[in-house]
């Protein structure tokens, strides 16, 4: 495979599909059309209209503060206001998702590269900060983000733990899976420890 065939996959793994969003808007602007020419048609041969005739549709939306109660004009703003923010956030925001790229070559594998689900890399990197701080795995939770790694442990009351060892711990695995971009880890000890068993 190619460099930027890979990097297309890579890419398609790694973020999410606006077709959904994309779908919708064209099927919504189909079907308003649709209806128009629907409405205009039905005019044309003067019959009447199914659900508004055209002429008064328009009279209407040009009046339109006028002859409608506060309330539901001002449902129908917000539900319009939340149809269009879905819209521009689904074009404007990046739409990463979930998953890191683990770089095969920098770790001496044979394949090139390989997408990993957040919640296993956070699952493998709680094991090793949990041996590191000798708690059991209710103690740990660890959290990703893009290009962060933030590790909460919680400790057992009475008994010291290492943070320098734990982060050691910590970005030792991360060596290991080589991701792609290396997230910078933090380690957060809780100020209250949990009663040991």
């Amino acid at each position: 495979m190619s460099q930027p065939d890979k990097q297309k996959v890579l890419y398609r793994e790694t973020h999410s599909s606006r077709a959904v969003a994309a779908s919708l808007a064209a099927g919504l602007v189909v079907v308003l059309c649709a209806y128009g020419l629907l409405e205009s048609a039905v005019h044309a041969i003067g019959q009447p209209a199914w659900l508004i005739e055209p002429q008064t549709a328009a009279e209407r939306l040009v009046a339109l503060p006028s002859g409608m109660p506060p309330l539901l004009l001002g449902a129908l703003g917000a539900v319009l206001a939340m149809i269009g923010l879905f819209f521009v956030l689904n074009a404007v925001l990046p739409g990463r998702r979930a998953r890191h790229v683990l770089n095969g070559h920098e770790a001496g594998w044979s394949s090139p590269a390989v997408v990993v689900d957040d919640e296993v890399i956070a699952s493998a990197l709680a094991r090793r900060a949990r041996v590191a701080a000798n708690v059991t795995p209710e103690q740990v939770m660890v959290v990703i983000s893009r290009r962060q790694i933030v590790v909460n442990v919680r400790p057992t009351s009475g008994v010291p733990v290492d943070e320098a060892a734990i982060l050691e711990a910590v970005e030792g695995e991360l060596g290991e899976m080589s991701l792609v971009p290396v997230p910078e880890v933090r380690v957060n000890l809780a100020t209250s420890g949990v009663i040991g068993a």
